[in-house]
């Protein structure tokens, strides 16, 4: 499940991190992973998993190919670069596309109640 942010170590960024991380047994319990996505080097990745103790992987895509590719909207008229969450099942459906600058932590209740739902009609 890649979930997008615009920089590591920012206030929004920080509390979705976190809430990621305070659910990260929720999603590894239904069989999903979480995947943070954003231009930050590598080592700025590995000193914000650190610091906040992330337990799932950190991608650079400092060349925006991710992001292009997933089509990920900037905020703010452009000024920062979008945050969104994709929810991908197992076969590569697209079951969530969640997009909020502003409620960084709402990407976590979204993506686990379609994750309960779509893990309940198993």
């Amino acid at each position: 499940m890649p979930t997008f942010h615009p920089q590591d170590d920012t206030p929004g960024c920080v509390k979705e991190a976190c809430s990621f991380r305070d659910s990260y047994q929720s999603f590894t319990d239904i069989g999903c992973e979480v995947v943070g996505v954003s231009s930050d080097s590598i080592t700025s990745h590995d000193n914000f998993k650190a610091k906040h103790g992330l337990p799932y992987t950190l991608l650079s895509d400092d060349k925006a190919f991710l992001r292009n590719g997933f089509g990920v909207p900037s905020d703010l008229f452009g000024m920062l670069p979008g945050r969104q969450t994709y929810v991908i099942s197992i076969d590569g459906k697209c079951l969530l596309v969640f997009n909020s600058q502003m409620d960084a932590t709402r990407h976590v209740t979204e993506a686990l109640e379609v994750l309960k739902k779509t893990a309940g009609k198993s």
